[in-house]
């Protein structure tokens, strides 16, 4: 087990450091809520009734609403500020017989673990207590919640039980309270006889849960018969955090798009631009002789003998020669059509 409180048992002039672990636990069977059509989990998300927008968790107070409707807010600070004197200790008040306390009080239980500095003390308090027959009244602060506890012995262990505060206990108001009905003695006797006849030792062992015992069942079936959904897994995008986080994101994604390649129709003029200096410079892509330029190049390739390929260039190669041959004598490129009827 896990513990879930640290502090010390007041009692008197002696401190006994202690831990707190939960006694009890559901054993109920979780499910979840998901949908009919394919298993997928149904997310719940807090989203705020005015702008309707998604609330992150740290920016949830606690609101106190009126009667007409307004709202007072509660921030961390204003609970901090509260009394708590009992936040670390379970302060002992008194003691009183056990049979004095109504079980409607009890609330929630918990094992009481001595830390290694405290186990004499609480082996005097725990022993004392089981000899005396009495509860010890404390008062402790769980969770940031003041409570009524008493403290009793358990199987050589002291167990701490909340109560709940008188004014949390309901008052049975019901009508036929106040009707006078008669009881006959032969049937009195004859109900007290019946539970006499009934009356046996109590042993939880004896008891299970039925109910979850049968829900078991029905869940294995369908594992054994495959009577399974086995839903897609979503991809769960990250939320920013914080509004600076997502104005980062949104400046991050506004640089990426202009850092994008540029229009096809952009490039093809950056690249003719390009071509046409490096011509002039005499560098590289400049004018090449006319013999190896349109028809008469591929003459000359007869000449020698040579099968040579049609040619395959693309209209961006074309347009390169075109251009760098434009730039050697001053002229528009001429488009390769014409080029070819003034050869015929």
């Amino acid at each position: 087990m896990r513990s879930m409180w640290k502090g010390a048992i007041s009692f008197g002039l002696v401190m006994i450091p202690v831990k707190l672990y939960a006694a009890t636990e559901q054993k109920d069977i979780a499910f979840r809520q998901v949908h009919r059509e394919d298993g997928g989990r149904i997310r719940f998300r807090r989203v705020c009734s005015i702008d309707g927008a998604e609330v992150p968790y740290e920016d949830i107070a606690k609101g106190f609403e009126l009667p007409g409707g307004e709202m007072v807010v509660l921030t961390d600070e204003d609970m901090a500020e509260l009394p708590l004197p009992t936040s670390k200790s379970i302060e002992v008040l008194h003691f009183t017989p056990a049979d004095q306390l109504d079980p409607i009080l009890f609330n929630r239980s918990y094992y009481v673990e001595p830390e290694t500095s405290g186990g004499r003390a609480y082996a005097l308090l725990r022993d004392a207590l089981e000899r005396s027959g009495r509860v010890a009244i404390a008062q402790v602060a769980l969770r940031q919640r003041e409570s009524l506890a008493t403290l009793r012995t358990r199987d050589g262990v002291l167990v701490l039980e909340t109560l709940l505060w008188p004014d949390e206990v309901r008052s049975a108001d019901f009508p036929f309270l106040d009707d006078d009905i008669d009881v006959r003695p032969q049937e009195l006797r004859m109900a007290t006889s019946l539970i006499d006849s009934m009356t046996v030792d109590f042993d939880p062992e004896e008891y299970h849960d039925g109910y979850r015992e049968a829900l078991l069942e029905v869940v294995e079936a369908k594992i054994e018969g495959r009577d399974i959904v086995q839903p897609e897994t979503a991809e769960v995008s990250e939320q920013p955090s914080s509004l600076a986080d997502a104005l980062k994101a949104s400046l991050a994604a506004a640089r990426g798009d202009q850092g994008a390649a540029e229009p096809p129709q952009r490039r093809t003029r950056s690249a003719k631009a390009g071509a046409a200096t490096k011509g002039a410079d005499g560098k590289s892509g400049g004018a090449k002789p006319a013999a190896k330029r349109g028809r008469p190049g591929k003459e000359t390739a007869k000449d020698t003998g040579k099968g040579a390929q049609p040619a395959r260039a693309s209209r961006t190669g074309r347009s390169g020669k075109d251009a760098s041959a434009a730039e050697d004598t001053g002229q528009e490129p001429t488009p390769q059509r014409r080029t070819r009827r003034r050869a015929s």
